[in-house]
């Protein structure tokens, strides 16, 4: 008998698969996008292995597609991953989840003087450095990393 070594995951008829995320952002990504909350078919899988990655985590989500904001989510903290759109359990869109160059709405400013902290005003950012995640706040004009970034709840 033949030593098998790999998982079978049942396909989706319909939703989304965000593949490629890097370990560490797997439960960030399921945060953001208030998966916990999701009352249908959600699988994670992390640390699996990847011929282009080592590891990488995975998400399916049953009946769901995401809004461009969403996505631009996604994008911010896993900027490598790939969005696979299924509809009749065919893959009819797959794309790279990409940085957009300004958001609104989602992130919290990082300097607690900004305006966007003591009163009731959307935030605004403009992406000056994708590469390192380095967002320039529309108010303060102050930066906001990847590692000081919060998102609004």
């Amino acid at each position: 008998m033949e030593n098998k070594k790999e998982m079978v995951v049942s396909a989706i008829e319909n939703g989304t698969v965000i593949d490629h995320i890097p370990t560490e952002s797997v439960y960030q990504v399921i945060r953001i996008l208030d998966l916990e909350k999701y009352k249908d078919e959600v699988l994670i899988g992390n640390y699996l292995s990847s011929n282009k990655f080592g590891k990488k985590g995975i998400v399916k989500i049953k009946n769901k597609h995401f809004t461009k904001e969403e996505i631009s989510k996604i994008a911010l903290v896993a900027p490598a991953a790939s969005i696979i759109n299924i509809e009749d359990y065919k893959v009819v869109d797959k794309f790279k989840a990409e940085i957009p160059d300004h958001i609104e709405n989602f992130v919290k400013c990082a300097n607690p003087k900004c305006i966007t902290n003591a009163e009731p005003i959307q935030t605004k950012f403009d992406i000056v450095d994708k590469e390192s995640l380095k967002l320039r706040c529309h108010y303060c004009e102050k930066f906001t990393t990847k590692e000081t970034m919060k998102f609004n709840e």
